[in-house]
C-alpha cells in the first residue's frame, strides 16, 4: 500500500507539473523588449523568463537561457541594446530547470563561452535534467558540460565587474543568485541582486519522505540568509516574481530608480516562508 501511495503521489506530482507549464508556457514562449534595469544590468528574455545580460569591456555574462528556442529571441535582445551575443564570455544559471536552462548548449556553441555553475546544479546539467530528484529520470534539455564549479561567497570578476555568488538551495539543490553593486551617474550606489526566490513546485516534498536530504532546511536557509542581505533593486528568474511589469512598461525611458524596491524584497521573501510553513504543516 505503502508504494501505490508513492507512487499515486509521483502521478498527481507530474500532472500539476504539466498543467502548470501548460498554463504558462504561452507567457514563456511570448517575445518581450530587451530592456536596462540599472547600469550594465539589462533583461533580455521573454515576456515571463528573465534572462540577464551584464555586460562589461572585457565581455559579457549571461544569466539563464529560457527555453530551448530562445537563442534569437536573446540574440535580437541583446542586439536591440547595443550588444553582441558573441561577445558573451560566461554563462551562469540561477536553478537548472529545463525553461531556464534549455538554450544553454546553443549559445554555449555560438559563443564559445564557459558554463560556470554551483556543485547542486551542475550534475543536473550535464545529464540534460536526469538527475533532478523532483523532475529527473528523463532528459528534458540538452545536456552541457559545466567548465567551472562555482561555491558560495565566490566573487566571478570580468572585467571591472564583481559579481557575488549566493547559494539559495531549496527550489533546486544548487540555487543561485547573484549580487553586484551598481554606481549610477548621480553617484549613488546600489545595493543589486538577481535573487532566486524560494518557491515550492507542486508536488515537492519537503519533510515526508523527502525529495532530496535536507531540502526542507535550505528553504529556511535561503529564506533567512536573503533576509539578512542588504537589497535596493531586486530581480527574479520570472519576471512575474518581482512584479517586473508593474514596475516597467514597453518603451519606457530609463530610470536607475524603477526597480527601486527594498521593502518589496523583503515582503516576496516572507510570503514564500509563510507559504513553506503551510506546505509543512498540511505534509504532517
Amino acid at each position: 500500500m505503502k508504494l501505490n501511495i508513492r507512487l499515486l503521489i509521483a502521478v498527481f506530482s507530474t500532472c500539476l507539473f504539466v498543467g502548470e507549464v501548460g498554463a504558462q508556457r504561452e507567457n514563456w514562449s511570448r517575445p518581450f523588449e530587451g530592456f536596462q534595469i540599472i547600469g550594465n544590468l539589462y533583461g533580455v528574455g521573454s515576456f515571463d523568463l528573465s534572462v540577464f545580460l551584464i555586460t562589461t569591456d572585457e565581455g559579457h555574462i549571461l544569466v539563464n537561457t529560457g527555453l530551448q528556442d530562445s537563442t534569437q529571441m536573446i540574440r535580437d535582445n541583446i542586439e536591440s541594446l547595443g550588444f553582441r551575443l558573441e561577445d558573451v564570455k560566461i554563462l551562469l544559471t540561477q536553478q537548472a530547470h529545463w525553461d531556464h536552462t534549455a538554450a544553454l548548449a546553443e549559445i554555449k556553441q555560438l559563443t564559445g563561452a564557459e558554463i560556470w555553475a554551483t556543485v547542486g546544479d551542475a550534475r543536473v546539467l550535464e545529464d540534460g535534467g536526469f538527475s533532478d530528484p523532483h523532475f529527473g529520470g528523463r532528459e528534458s534539455f540538452p545536456p552541457v558540460d559545466v567548465d567551472k564549479i562555482i561555491r558560495d561567497g565566490e566573487v566571478i570578476e570580468l572585467g571591472a565587474l564583481h559579481l557575488t555568488v549566493h547559494h539559495h538551495p531549496g527550489h533546486t539543490e544548487g540555487s543561485s543568485s547573484y549580487s553586484m553593486v551598481v554606481n549610477e551617474n548621480d553617484g549613488r550606489d546600489y545595493n543589486v541582486l538577481i535573487a532566486n526566490m524560494g518557491t515550492i513546485n507542486g508536488g515537492k516534498r519537503l519533510t515526508v519522505d523527502p525529495t532530496y536530504e535536507g531540502v526542507a532546511e535550505d528553504f529556511l536557509n535561503t529564506y533567512r540568509k536573503q533576509k539578512e542581505m542588504d537589497v535596493d533593486i531586486w530581480v527574479a528568474a520570472h519576471n512575474s516574481q518581482y512584479n517586473m511589469h508593474e514596475k516597467y512598461r514597453t518603451g519606457q525611458t530609463y530610470n536607475p530608480e524603477t526597480f527601486l524596491d527594498p521593502s518589496g524584497f523583503i515582503r516576496a521573501i516572507e510570503e514564500l516562508e509563510q507559504r513553506y510553513k503551510e506546505y509543512v504543516a498540511e505534509e504532517n
